[in-house]
């Protein structure tokens, strides 16, 4: 009769909270003293509620109880398939507090929430970086692990992460979604973009600590940083002899396979460097 009357007799001393009935108040109160009775048999994990036992073990069973109405996709768990539904209903129940955004999912609107605070509760074992997301801490291991899920079904090329297959695809397909709208020039990768428009509107994000010398692009910087601390990382197999630039040890390459790509148009004669045969034209002009 309590469920009519509303009447709840039997209140938690810890917390206050009240219940209608006695064994309601005896499950309640394993949220404070941590007992959990329930274990599983497969993994020996315990639970406070058999009923969480029971969802638990469709993760063994791979039992899916509960059906979306609309697409038919099932689901283990109930609220898993009621936060499903709201994919299709467009319902985001959950909002931020801090910048009004909505959320279908209570776990989306938290892990958003991390993008005001900068808490960063997810930490590699490995070296000890951290991040705000589970997800990206998983494939931040797999630069450990070596681990590459995601196969190129035209060349067979391997990624860490899925979004790095789909970029790629795009130099199959020749897609190129993103567009400059200065110029109309179009990019397969968003950062190709990004990086494009510093050239309209000379933003030079990275600077030199040494000299101040600004650059747009971060590759720059680390060539620049060179010339300030004589690094040499390129070193020819052939005589050992070290450079600053990969371009420049390409060049050099050509004095021992004897290579010469470029080709004046007037007589015929080869270069290995494009200033020699620009050089060598202005023999040409004298004429």
């Amino acid at each position: 009769m309590r469920t009519h009357t509303g009447e709840k007799p039997y209140t938690c001393e810890e917390c206050s909270r009240q219940f209608s009935r006695l064994d309601c108040l005896k499950k309640h109160m394993r949220a404070h003293t941590g007992e959990k009775p329930y274990s599983c048999g497969e993994c020996s994990r315990q639970f406070s509620q058999l009923v969480h036992l029971r969802a638990h073990m469709r993760t063994h069973t791979g039992e899916k109880p509960y059906r979306c109405e609309e697409c038919s996709k099932q689901f283990g768990q109930l609220g898993a398939l009621k936060s499903h539904i709201r994919t299709h209903t467009g319902e985001k129940q959950y909002k931020c507090d801090g910048c009004g955004k909505q959320f279908s999912q209570l776990s989306a609107l938290k892990s958003h929430i991390r993008t005001h605070t900068g808490e960063k509760p997810y930490t590699c074992e490995e070296c000890s970086r951290q991040f705000s997301q589970l997800n990206a801490l998983k494939n931040h291991m797999r630069t450990h692990t070596g681990e590459k899920p995601y196969k190129c079904e035209r060349c067979n090329k391997q990624f860490i992460q899925l979004a790095g297959l789909k970029m790629h695809m795009r130099t199959h397909t020749g897609e190129k979604p993103y567009r400059c709208e200065e110029c109309s020039r179009q990019f397969s990768v968003p950062g190709n973009l990004k990086t494009h428009m510093r050239t309209h509107t000379g933003e030079k994000p990275y600077r030199c600590e040494e000299c101040s010398r600004q650059f747009n692009l971060l590759g720059n910087l680390k060539k620049h940083m060179r010339t300030h601390t004589g690094e040499k990382p390129y070193s020819c197999e052939e005589c050992s002899k070290q450079f600053r630039q990969q371009g420049d040890l390409k060049l050099h390459m050509r004095s021992h396979t004897g290579e010469k790509p470029y080709k004046c148009e007037e007589c015929s004669r080869q270069f290995s460097l494009l200033s020699n045969l620009k050089k060598h034209m202005q023999t040409h002009k004298g004429h």
